[in-house]
């Protein structure tokens, strides 16, 4: 016959007194946490609201903390853990997708309650995910203005644009194999990358012989992995804005649905997607 196993953890050798010690509570800094919900109506779904959106930038902040290490190591020629480090980036998105499906339970009704307590804060202004932007190489001066009023957050951003872009880093790896035309690896940081032929072809002699130049083709294929996730995100975010607020203006001012869907046609990495139709 066998012993009822102990239901008390201090049987099993688990600490009980905190007292002076550190805590999973004081590790995690769980009193600032999870006192930063302010509801600033009565609507039992804004606090839906507004934790899904704070969980959303604390996945981003990570984001931001893979994406800059996985830049350097690049930089530096240190493939495996920058491809381990963008494998997580691309699994971070994964989280954030999944986000939407917990937010679009929220219905149209349930969201006016609460929208003009919002008013004129809008997703579009997130610093972080402009950063994110910024560092994979969509980068637009223009997207500083809604920071204007934050000068700490206008130059962190500032900061960035005078850093190649990941999507640079990458070139610039391409380009020790496959030479590249000065104008596409001396493009002005503070530009977007625009799609070239030389890059298209570079990047399909690569492909065309994936054991000849493994690392970039693995490289190729990490950004690509990447990419997949932050456009599903995208559409994501399309469809759950429409479907809670159909096509009414947003918060932030923007066309809503009309700029959301325009940013789908965004491209990070141009030529990593037109090559497979001429492979």
């Amino acid at each position: 016959m066998t012993t009822p196993t102990s239901a008390n953890p201090e049987d099993h050798g688990a600490q009980m007194s905190f007292d002076g010690r550190m805590s999973y509570g004081d590790y995690l800094s769980l009193d600032k946490i999870l006192s930063a919900q302010a509801p600033l109506s009565d609507a039992h779904d804004e606090m839906l609201f507004i934790v899904q959106h704070q969980t959303s930038e604390l996945w981003m902040r990570l984001a931001i903390h893979e994406l800059t290490a996985a830049r350097t190591l690049l930089a530096k020629g240190e493939t495996r853990p920058a491809f381990k480090m963008l494998a997580r980036v691309a699994r971070i998105f994964e989280q954030l997708n999944s986000a939407w499906d917990v937010l679009r339970t929220m219905t149209p009704s349930d969201y006016t309650r609460f929208r003009d307590a919002l008013g004129q804060s809008s997703g579009f202004q997130s610093h972080q995910y402009r950063l994110i932007e910024f560092i994979l190489g969509n980068r637009n001066r223009a997207m500083l203005k809604p920071h204007a009023h934050r000068a700490d957050l206008v130059a962190l951003l500032e900061e960035e644009l005078t850093q190649p872009s990941l999507y640079d880093v990458a070139l610039t790896a391409l380009n020790e194999s496959i030479a590249l035309p000065p104008e596409v690896l001396n493009r002005p940081r503070d530009k977007a990358h625009a799609a070239t032929p030389a890059v298209a072809a570079a990047w399909a002699q690569v492909y065309r012989d994936p054991e000849q130049h493994w690392e970039l083709y693995e490289l190729a294929e990490k950004l690509v992995d990447f990419e997949d996730y932050f456009r599903r995100w995208r559409f994501n975010h399309v469809t759950t804005v429409e479907r809670v607020i159909g096509f009414k203006r947003g918060t932030g001012g923007t066309g809503g649905i009309s700029y959301l869907k325009r940013m789908l046609e965004v491209e990070l990495f141009p030529e990593l997607w037109h090559l497979r139709t001429d492979l």
